[in-house]
């Protein structure tokens, strides 16, 4: 379990391995590819970032340029700017014939989707914010310049909320029983019930839940992985998604991250690198706001 600090946020990771990470460990299974078991090779040669990491990086780009304080107009034209220009940088990583549209376009406009590219996309978010409603309306934001469907909303907002939830010290039951309440996901059911049954399925309703419960019934960011690996389908999002919170809740291990660094260009890594130093200068602020407030 991670360290919680005075503020009452686990102390250790600030950068988005987490669902990087999950996003390569899951690639080589994407559609069933493997057998459904969590005794597999973390690592192959098809181990690669695709898409999900591409827009990651981008929203977490975006919400960089514009600060934490950024009205909604000013945040959905970054990240539009952001995906755009990260997008076609990187353009055959396994985009869906909507969205690749919707990044070529010089006007491009929501299209009403429900899928989970707005739940694996929108880590940032999860991490930058000092209050459970501001992560919820930037995860808002993020969504709704491609999936302004309201389950793509959800999902974006529910994967956030539990990042939030999980980096401010909170306990599994207390994060289940947060997503139920405010999502209404199923999460009575257990992984060994889903995994005979499960199938490809890229909607938020359809594998968003599922990612929520490879964490819940993890032991370590590496169980949550292999957990979401293991069920099939779209393990490359499903495993980002689950990733993102597991590395709030957990941590990442370190040999982990390198394995990470490795595999991402340097591009990639130098926002990273930005992410991390913008995220403790936040908390250093905060903590500094909170002693003056307790004299």
């Amino acid at each position: 379990m991670k360290v919680v600090g005075t503020n009452g946020e686990r102390k250790g990771d600030r950068l988005m391995y987490g669902a990087i990470l999950g996003d390569m460990i899951g690639s080589p299974y994407e559609f069933d590819r493997g057998a459904k078991t969590k005794d597999f090779p973390l690592f192959s040669q098809g181990s690669r970032f695709t898409d999900d990491t591409v827009m990651t990086i981008a929203v977490a780009d975006a919400l960089l340029e514009v600060g934490e304080e950024a009205d909604e107009a000013a945040v959905c034209a970054a990240v539009v700017r952001a995906m755009q220009r990260w997008g076609r940088r990187y353009p055959r990583v396994g985009y869906g014939g909507l969205f690749r549209r919707w990044l070529a376009s010089d006007e491009p406009e929501p299209y009403g989707s429900f899928g989970n590219g707005s739940a694996m996309r929108v880590a940032a978010a999860g991490w930058l914010y000092d209050t459970l409603a501001r992560t919820r309306e930037v995860a808002r934001q993020t969504a709704v310049i491609t999936h302004n469907h309201a389950e793509g909303i959800k999902g974006a907002e529910a994967t956030a909320s539990a990042i939030f939830l999980s980096r401010g010290g909170k306990s599994k039951e207390e994060i289940k029983d947060y997503i139920v309440r405010e999502f209404g996901y199923d999460l009575s059911r257990t992984l060994d019930e889903i995994r005979p049954f499960y199938a490809m399925d890229a909607t938020c309703q359809g594998s968003v839940p599922e990612a929520i419960l490879s964490f819940l019934e993890s032991t370590d960011f590496e169980d949550t992985v292999r957990n979401a690996v293991s069920i099939g389908g779209d393990t490359d999002t499903v495993a980002c998604i689950a990733g993102s919170i597991a590395e709030a809740f957990y941590g990442v291990p370190e040999e982990l991250k390198a394995e990470c660094r490795r595999r991402l260009p340097q591009e990639m890594l130098a926002v990273l690198a930005a992410f991390d130093e913008a995220r403790q200068l936040s908390s250093c602020s905060t903590g500094q706001e909170r002693s003056r407030a307790s004299m």
